[in-house]
């Protein structure tokens, strides 16, 4: 059972997710706020194994509350669901230990899937944000030195140079004809190697050391 808590100030929005979750095998709604005033006492209260963080709230903004969370709940895992497209939203909300970051307008199986997905280690994006990921981090983080040798092997390579595409565990499956408990076995490997904790930090360190 995946317990989400949702951080949403749009009240319509808000009962959308908790029917959704609460009414779908394998998932329920620990709680669902307007905002991120008591959001530390909120998850203190009701624990919870994900957090869907809107960006625009009253008060402390999604960003500043995800810095909050992390700081506090350094293995929580915290999905961004927003309006915005902005290069300096997804970086910004990156940089404070965001898993992952899809639009608004994805479909309730899209945002189950992406719930799924960033509790089994993964960084799901909706598709462009990937790219523009990828922009992102080659424009703000220099190579700090030639590539280093971190003893992946050629398969968990592969597996890393699909996650800096943006691709989903299942995506990344189907390429290499293996099962998704196979690359989410790779996954494990690669962040113990990188010395990592989350898909986001495996990417980063992928391109700013040229892994792939």
């Amino acid at each position: 059972m995946i317990r989400v808590a949702v951080f949403e100030d749009n009240k319509h929005l808000r009962e959308v997710f908790q029917l959704l979750l609460n009414n779908t095998a394998g998932y329920t709604c620990a709680g669902a706020y307007p905002d991120c005033s008591n959001v530390i006492n909120d998850i203190t209260t009701s624990p919870c194994d994900v957090v869907l963080m809107d960006i625009e709230m009253p008060g402390m903004n999604g960003i500043e509350a995800t810095t909050l969370v992390k700081k506090n709940f350094p293995e929580l895992h915290i999905l961004i669901q927003t309006v915005f497209y902005e290069d300096e939203y997804i970086f910004n909300a990156i940089c404070a230990g965001a898993s992952g970051y899809i639009l608004k307008s994805t479909t309730p199986a899209g945002y189950l899937e992406a719930i799924s997905e960033v509790k089994a280690g993964g960084s799901p994006m909706t598709p462009g944000i990937a790219r523009k990921v990828l922009e992102l981090f080659k424009t703000n983080l220099q190579p700090l030195a030639p590539a280093k040798d971190y003893n992946l092997t050629n398969q968990e390579k592969k597996v890393l140079q699909l996650l800096v595409t943006g691709k989903s565990y299942k995506l990344i499956a189907a390429d290499l004809f293996v099962s998704i408990d196979t690359i989410k076995s790779h996954v494990r490997n690669i962040y113990s190697k990188l010395h990592v904790h989350s898909g986001t930090e495996a990417v980063s360190l992928a391109i700013r050391d040229k892994i792939v």
